[in-house]
C-alpha cells in the first residue's frame, strides 16, 4: 500500500434514529415512567411537555429509540489504480432485520483488522448500534464488542475526535467540516438530523431519510481523507451497491 492509498480495512458508518413509538402516549407505563425520570435530567428551556420532549429528544437515546437506516461505505481499489468508494444503505421498519443485515456486512471484513469510522461515533453511532443489537437479541461481532471500554479505548475512528486534536471544543457538525474542506455537499433535500423523527413518524418519507444518510457516508469518507491528507475520491468513483 502506498502512502496515498486509502486503507481497505475501514468501514464508514452512519445511522439515523427515531423514537421507538410515534408518541409518548404509545409507550408502555414502565417506559413512560422511565422517560419521565430521564426528562428530569435534560435541559428543557422551552418547558416542553413529556410528550413533546420525547418526540424532540427521545430518538437519540438507545433505550427509547430505534435505528431505521444504516449506511456503510468502504474503499475499493480498482484495476486502473484508482480508488472507488462503495456505499450501501440498509433501511426498513424492522430494526432486527436491519441490524442483522448490518452484522452480516460487518462480518465480511477481517474482524481483527476492521475499524469502523463515524462522525461523533464514539459518543453516538458505535454505542447506539451495540445497545440496539443487544436489545434485539443479536450477539455483537468481535469488532463491536466494546462493553466496558472507555471512549479513548475504543479502537474505532471518530472524525470529530480527529478534528479536536486533543482539545475540548463543542460538537462540530459533519456539514461544517465539509464546508471547511470545501467539499461538495448535496443539500437538495435541505434536512438535518433534527428533522428525522418528523419525516419518519409524521410525514412517512423514508426515502428522504435514506438519501440523507447515504449523503453523510460520502461526506464522512471525504472528510476522513482530508484529515489524513489523502486525495479525495472522485464523485464518479462513488458507487451505491
Amino acid at each position: 500500500m502506498t502512502h496515498d492509498t486509502p486503507p481497505s480495512h475501514l468501514l464508514f458508518v452512519d445511522i439515523e434514529t427515531v423514537t421507538a413509538r410515534a408518541t409518548y402516549d404509545q409507550l408502555s407505563p414502565v417506559m413512560q415512567r422511565a422517560w419521565q425520570r430521564k426528562a428530569l435530567t435534560l435541559s428543557n428551556p422551552n418547558n416542553l411537555s413529556a410528550d413533546e420532549l420525547y418526540f424532540d429528544r427521545g430518538g437519540i437515546y438507545a433505550e427509547f429509540g430505534k435505528i431505521i437506516v444504516i449506511s456503510v461505505g468502504f474503499f475499493h481499489a480498482l484495476d486502473d489504480g484508482e480508488t472507488e468508494l462503495r456505499v450501501k444503505c440498509i433501511s426498513g421498519d424492522n430494526e432486527k432485520e436491519l441490524l442483522t443485515n448490518f452484522k452480516e456486512t460487518v462480518l465480511k471484513f477481517d474482524q481483527k483488522k476492521l475499524q469502523l469510522c463515524a462522525h461523533n461515533g464514539k459518543e453516538f453511532d458505535f454505542p447506539y448500534l451495540c445497545r440496539r443489537m443487544l436489545a434485539n437479541g443479536i450477539a455483537l461481532p468481535d469488532s463491536l464488542d466494546l462493553g466496558g471500554l472507555r471512549s479513548w479505548q475504543v479502537p474505532h475512528i471518530d472524525t470529530m475526535q480527529l478534528w479536536k486534536f486533543g482539545d475540548y471544543k463543542s460538537f462540530t457538525p459533519l456539514e461544517l467540516l465539509a464546508a471547511v474542506f470545501d467539499l461538495e455537499v448535496d443539500d437538495s433535500d435541505d434536512i438535518r438530523g433534527s428533522d428525522i423523527n418528523r419525516l419518519y413518524h409524521r410525514e412517512n418519507d423514508p426515502e428522504k431519510i435514506t438519501r440523507f444518510c447515504q449523503r453523510n457516508i460520502s461526506l464522512l469518507a471525504q472528510v476522513y481523507l482530508r484529515l489524513k491528507s489523502l486525495p479525495p475520491v472522485a464523485l464518479e468513483r462513488i458507487t451505491v451497491v
